[in-house]
């Protein structure tokens, strides 16, 4: 996906024929939203609001109705992300077992709220609903890895291998 503008995206022709493909998997066409957003966002970095639109576009569906699907999932990033995407799950086990502390513990090391980015883009921290991991409670996942049980120096240990 090529940037025209700040904030406009517009798929290369190699794209497009990737989301005809996927549109052409399905009975309805729009039962590959999901790996089409995935595309714009691992092209573009986030999904911004010209890139939802651009989707409904291609989709024929209300600009409403792609933002719905961006928000409502975790795996899309509505704004610039780190390097590395930390989510601390936050469900009842984890929540039992210290989530909060974990993540009071990585907003003072990392310096940011949760749903913000380090100064530096590194990391973006993010606490979310369930990560299907309650064996490691309270527990978080590194981009693609799972950590845990958590503790302050687990959390420390794992923040210092991160580049």
């Amino acid at each position: 996906m090529s940037v025209a503008g700040a904030g406009t995206a517009e798929l290369t022709p190699e794209q497009l024929a990737e989301v005809r493909r996927l549109q052409g998997l399905y009975p309805d066409k729009r039962a590959a939203l999901l790996p089409v957003l995935q595309l714009a966002q691992d092209a573009c970095g986030y999904i911004s609001l010209e890139t939802e639109a651009y989707v409904a576009r291609l989709f024929d569906l209300s600009p409403a109705h792609v933002h719905e699907v961006v928000t409502f999932y975790t795996l899309f990033f509505r704004e610039p992300k780190g390097r590395h995407v930390i989510s601390v799950c936050h469900n009842l086990t984890c929540h039992l077992l210290g989530a909060e502390d974990a993540i009071a513990h990585l907003k003072a090391r990392l310096g940011v709220e949760v749903g913000g980015t380090t100064k530096d883009g590194r990391v973006t921290l993010l606490s979310v609903e369930c990560l299907c991991a309650c064996e490691m409670a309270p527990m978080m996942q590194v981009d693609d890895r799972y950590e845990g049980p958590l503790t302050p120096e687990t959390i420390d240990r794992i923040l210092e291998g991160l580049q």
